[in-house]
């Protein structure tokens, strides 16, 4: 089987998703179009040699629907002979995206690829789409599905996460990312410009510095009215009778962020690489994807981390560093505890709780993060592992060459 490569790794700065975020103003295909561009450019990269571009992507609707990846493909100047295709596997997507690549890669089917993801939501909300998760009472009744912030406070309740707890992880992601942005720790991030080459962002804009635990007890719980007024609680406490109710503590200082960006990785065989004068950052050594419990539907990353482990013959103490999205604080605490590992060794420059989850761009953010840090660190294997909406887990293993 031929081996896949990361040959390199972008992303946009994250801007806030609302209306008065600086990346408002640019549409999905040109926001992942700046990361394309970018990578051509870093890599002086022939794009006629590049198979396929895959673009993860959670609202596929309006300026995300019909192919943005094919429209991100026109909007860089990459040679039209580049197909596009995107994908949704919920906050996976852009994860799932680079599996694809690399799959297609060590299977002999490509030679090179570019795969990440989009997400504009500031001018394509999340629920823009629908979603029989929503609508269809046969699906969501018979299999308990709840909403996701009901989910993570179940995990929280279950495990025993209370609001000290989830904060104090939450203030220190934001310490993490306020300290890595000042050492200079991100080297795949790319400016976005406007069409006359000015600079619209070229720093995360979610970051709140200033964070402790004392102004995240002033927040109130975003989910309760969910889980008591609208009886999803009651839903979860079916599923899991054992429990005497649902704790609720997240809310917006201890959820990840809503914002905007785009992310690209370049990854191929040593051969196209070779051809490419491009030299590899890294070797994929395994991914895949699990399902998990549906009710509680964010415990996915633990399972899926052992499984693609397993596959590469490694064991979770082989791992030098960790990224575990932050959905939520219960999600990354739970994986830790589940994993055994330190949080000295997971997200290790902070997480979406401080920078922001882009939906579909975000797996693709998380590999350009977890492979700038080994190389600062010159450490070898590291992991990236996503909880995925409906109950699944999305992970790839890279090791350094």
């Amino acid at each position: 089987m031929t081996e896949a490569y990361i040959f390199d790794a972008v992303r946009t700065p994250r801007g806030r998703g609302r209306i008065s975020g600086a990346l408002h103003e640019v549409a999905p295909a040109r926001l992942a179009a700046t990361t394309l561009r970018e990578l051509r450019e870093r890599s002086n990269l022939d794009t006629r040699m590049v198979n396929d571009v895959i673009l993860g992507c959670v609202e596929t609707i309006n300026e995300q629907a019909a192919n943005v990846a094919k429209a991100a493909v026109f909007a860089s100047g990459f040679d039209p002979s580049v197909p596009g295709i995107q994908v949704n596997r919920f906050c996976g997507s852009g994860l799932e995206a680079c599996n694809f690549a690399a799959a297609m890669v060590k299977s002999g089917q490509a030679e090179l690829i570019v795969a990440g993801g989009v997400e504009s939501m500031s001018r394509v909300p999340m629920f823009s789409a629908g979603a029989p998760w929503v609508t269809d009472p046969q699906i969501t009744i018979p299999h308990r599905i709840i909403p996701q912030g009901v989910a993570a406070d179940l995990i929280a309740t279950k495990w025993g996460y209370g609001r000290q707890e989830v904060d104090v992880y939450a203030a220190e992601s934001q310490r993490r990312a306020a300290h890595a942005w000042r050492e200079g720790y991100f080297k795949s991030i790319v400016p976005v410009r406007d069409c006359n080459g000015l600079i619209i962002l070229e720093r995360d804009e979610h970051m709140r510095p200033d964070t402790t635990v004392d102004s995240l007890a002033m927040l109130e719980p975003s989910f309760t009215s969910q889980g008591e007024t609208l009886g999803f609680d009651a839903v979860a406490l079916h599923r899991y009778p054992e429990l005497a109710g649902v704790n609720h503590v997240h809310h917006a200082g201890n959820s990840s962020g809503i914002v905007d960006g785009a992310s690209a990785v370049l990854i191929g065989s040593a051969a196209a690489g070779k051809a490419q004068g491009m030299k590899p950052r890294a070797r994929i050594r395994s991914f895949g994807t699990v399902g998990s419990e549906p009710t509680i539907m964010l415990t996915g990353p633990a399972a899926a981390a052992q499984a693609a482990l397993r596959r590469a013959g490694l064991n979770a103490t082989d791992v030098d560093l960790y990224e575990c999205n932050e959905a939520f604080a219960a999600v990354v605490l739970r994986f830790m505890d589940a994993l055994d590992v330190p949080h000295s060794k997971v997200n290790v420059n902070g997480g979406a709780i401080a920078f922001g989850h882009p939906l579909g761009a975000t797996g693709g953010m998380l590999i350009g993060t977890l492979l700038d840090e080994l190389e600062r660190r010159d450490q070898s294997i590291g992991v990236v592992t996503m909880c995925v909406g409906g109950g699944m887990g999305s992970v790839m293993v890279i090791e350094r060459v």
